[in-house]
């Protein structure tokens, strides 16, 4: 079954779910969370009538399903994750194909997956999270006619997959063959939470073969495979029965080339295989993956590998656009960031894939939601995310910390309840509107309003009104994690830094204006006018509290100057203070970043925004900590959750809480594409019916092309500098149209050798190839 195939089928409704007589079963010999797996299955009878067959199936728990012995599809990690307790994905199947006239049979191994195994890390670990009974779902029709549901007549038996966990890893006897030895059990289970598989699947990319092997003082083996990813490793072994493999993972390396996995915590991250003896034999996990760049081989008894490969995997394995430069390093920090996203987009977008913890973080999702939607076709994806968002949102309209949320279901005792952060909890605003920037995509916005305004009602409940007084106890109403992981400098004197209620009620704007937008473009005319007035109220609040006479921001800090400028919060008469007051923030730093989680994808787009685009340009060709591209000169392959995840001198920082591979900071991307590239989606037209075109030339990067494959065709733009001279051309697919802007940065310009007296917005440029020429200062 091909691909288009495939997704084409996922989006059908389960014929008469609702008086559907598949009943959810689970298998009576399953012993609990963190046992031997199992399976249930059935024989039927198959009289070849009609050219498809189509299975409709899902899970509490995960699921592989194999008809005659055969794998159904190559999706992984199905029905997927979401919060259970509001809808549970199905998949669909034609399964014609693998059925033969007469008798078959239909098995459905089970896994815990994340519905039961362990969530969150290890000082408070949840188990059972939303069940401690697995089962499993399914029908079969020809046409409307059902000829097979799942129910009590139904048989199970154990697995050879002895045990497994999102992060306990896998381990697997292949002396296990299947065996019926009980029956089912009919649980109780609500159809109506079932709905098509809301996004693409998760789907294996390319393998990736080891570029370097070595053994440690124990003879044990380690394989560097060259890129740090989420996936599994796929190997070929040969050996006596009983002999065994175990694989563990890490993502960097210590001193003298040692294994080092201390930052995956509490999670095992091991795959362990038994062989049986039956010559070669293959095996890659079925119910887990890992975060690893590395892998430590360890073979007991009289075994040989004969071959092993990494298996990537992602929700979004297909790029949806690149950036390609003069500046080897530059493309390497790109690619790391399409990697992290890869890698972390697993179902939901995780804050990382590797420790016990890979959880949907709500702030590094919106963060990074913009430069997702450049990099990959991020719709669907966010859409099924923002539900499970929706799904968390507490009775109060506090968004949760992350999502899905297990300590919804099961508060943790002395924290209180984890939701309510602002930075986080606007990703109900600020990734739908991202969505609508990029695809159009207003069915989004009418579906997270009504979210939206119970998140703006809670953030001006914390403390009455349009200032936000956070407290600093974690659990409490109003806690906020600020800019998160934002460096700081010499402890001996440290850089200024952005103060809580400051990025609260920053972003209490932030959320109040987007809400504004949306309910114009949605037509809620009420609601625009009282949440523009709102955001106006908030706006006067924050710059009479913010604000000094002489037009300096209280922090005076990178943050809180980049978001103020890009959302243009600075008041008009302190403008050109303001604009002297960041640039010496920029300056007295040593130009080196120091922004976190929600500064950093506003610094280089608010410096080119008011003319400092010089200083953005040394910010981001900075090769010191901390800074883009030092992550990439010390050999990073992906985003590190912190600036300085290995030091200068190698030395690896806090290893309890640090991820090598953290998308947030790549948001970077976004100002490659939209401004060195020039290319940003219209607002009064969006989905890129219309693109503003404003390049930031930087020489160092000559030359400079992007791509983007929107929803409307592939978009490249690319240019080259000679001397003070730049060649700009520029392809814009049929539906697309350019407004070209002027620029006091830009002198000369002419299109198609035709020289160019800017007129109004700019002037209008159709679709097709287009030449652009102009002189830019040096």
């Amino acid at each position: 079954m091909n691909t288009e195939k495939a997704q084409a089928r996922v989006a059908l409704r389960w014929p008469n779910a609702s008086q559907s007589s598949a009943s959810m079963i689970a298998p009576r010999c399953d012993q609990g969370q963190g046992t031997q797996a199992s399976y249930v299955a059935k024989d039927f009878e198959w009289i070849g009538a009609g050219d498809v067959a189509e299975l409709y199936v899902s899970a509490q728990g995960l699921y592989r399903t194999f008809v005659n012995g055969m794998r159904v599809g190559d999706d992984l990690l199905t029905p997927g994750w979401t919060c259970y307790d509001h809808r549970l994905a199905y998949q669909v199947y034609d399964i014609a194909h693998l059925l033969k006239v007469g008798s078959n049979r239909i098995e459905i191994w089970l896994g815990d997956g994340w519905f039961r195994s362990q969530m969150m890390w290890v000082a408070k670990p949840i188990f059972n999270c939303w069940g401690s009974k697995i089962g499993a779902i399914a029908e079969v029709f020809v046409g409307k006619k059902s000829i097979l549901e799942t129910s009590d007549d139904w048989v199970s038996g154990f697995l050879p997959i002895t045990k497994s966990g999102i992060y306990w890893g896998e381990d697997h006897d292949a002396r296990i063959k299947p065996k019926d030895i009980d029956g089912v059990e009919v649980i109780d289970f609500d159809q109506k939470l079932l709905v098509p598989h809301e996004a693409a699947a998760v789907k294996e990319l390319a393998p990736i073969r080891p570029i370097r092997r070595w053994h440690d003082k124990n003879s044990r083996e380690i394989i560097d495979f060259g890129q740090n990813a989420a996936g599994y490793v796929r190997f070929v072994v040969e050996g006596e029965p009983g002999s065994t493999v175990a694989v563990e993972h890490s993502e960097v390396l210590g001193p003298d080339d040692q294994f080092d996995n201390r930052n995956y915590r509490s999670a095992r991250a091991k795959l362990t295989y038994t062989l049986n003896g039956e010559g070669l034999e293959t095996f890659a996990p079925m119910f887990t993956f890992m975060g690893f760049r590395y892998a430590r081989l360890s073979l007991f008894g009289k075994v040989a590998m004969k071959s092993i490969e990494m298996i990537p995997i992602s929700s979004l394995p297909e790029t949806a656009g690149g950036v390609t430069t003069g500046l080897e390093v530059v493309d390497r920090l790109v690619l790391n960031t399409v990697w992290s996203q890869r890698a972390n987009f697993i179902e939901i977008p995780t804050d990382c894939p590797q420790r016990d913890e890979r959880m949907g973080w709500t702030g590094d999702a919106q963060v990074f939601a913009n430069t997702a939607c450049w990099l990959a076709n991020s719709r669907d994806f966010f859409r099924k995310y923002l539900r499970d968002v929706m799904a968390d949102q507490r009775s109060n309209g506090a968004i949760s910390h992350f999502s899905p949320d297990p300590t919804r279901l099961h508060p943790i005792p002395g924290r209180g309840d984890w939701s309510g952060s602002t930075g986080w909890g606007d990703c109900i605003t600020v990734i739908p509107w991202h969505l609508y920037r990029h695809y159009a995509d207003k069915q989004i916005l009418h579906e997270t309003f009504p979210a939206m305004l119970k998140w703006l009602e809670f953030l001006w409940g914390i403390s009455d009104g349009p200032i936000i007084h956070p407290t600093p106890v974690w659990g409490d109403q109003g806690f906020t994690f600020g800019d998160w992981l934002q460096p700081v400098g010499d402890s001996r004197k440290p850089r200024p830094t952005i103060a809580d209620d400051c990025a609260a009620t920053l972003y209490h704007f932030i959320s109040t204006d987007i809400a504004a937008k949306v309910a114009d473009v949605i037509a809620q005319p009420r609601e625009a006018v009282r949440l523009r007035a709102r955001a106006d109220k908030i706006k006067d609040a924050f710059q009479a509290e913010y604000f000094s006479a002489t037009g300096r921001i209280a922090g005076n800090d990178m943050t809180s100057w980049a978001l103020a400028f890009e959302y243009d919060l600075v008041p008009a008469e302190h403008r050109a203070a303001g604009r002297e007051y960041f640039r010496r923030s920029v300056e007295d730093a040593g130009g080196v970043i120091g922004t976190g989680f929600i500064g950093t994808p506003a610094l280089l787009p608010a410096l080119t925004k008011i003319g400092l685009g010089h200083l953005a340009e040394s910010l981001f060709l900075n090769r010191r900590v901390p800074g883009w591209l030092y992550q990439v000169e010390r050999g990073a392959t992906s985003i590190w959750e912190r600036w300085d995840s290995i030091g200068p001198d190698g030395t690896i920082f806090s290893p309890e809480m640090n991820s090598y591979n953290h998308y947030a900071y790549g948001a970077v991307c976004q100002w490659l594409f939209e401004h060195v590239g020039g290319l940003q989606p219209s607002l009064k037209h969006p989905g890129f019916e219309e693109i503003i075109i404003d390049p930031f030339v930087m020489p160092a990067l000559t030359p400079f092309s992007v791509w983007h494959e929107c929803r409307l065709g592939r978009i490249e733009a690319a240019w080259t500098v000679q001397g003070d001279k730049v060649r700009y051309e520029l392809a814009l697919p049929a539906q697309v149209r350019g407004l070209l802007l002027s620029s006091s940065h830009r002198t000369n310009v002419t299109v198609g050798g035709v020289k160019i007296d800017f007129q109004g917005d700019g002037m209008a440029l159709g679709a097709g190839r287009h030449l652009i020429e102009f002189k830019i200062d040096q």
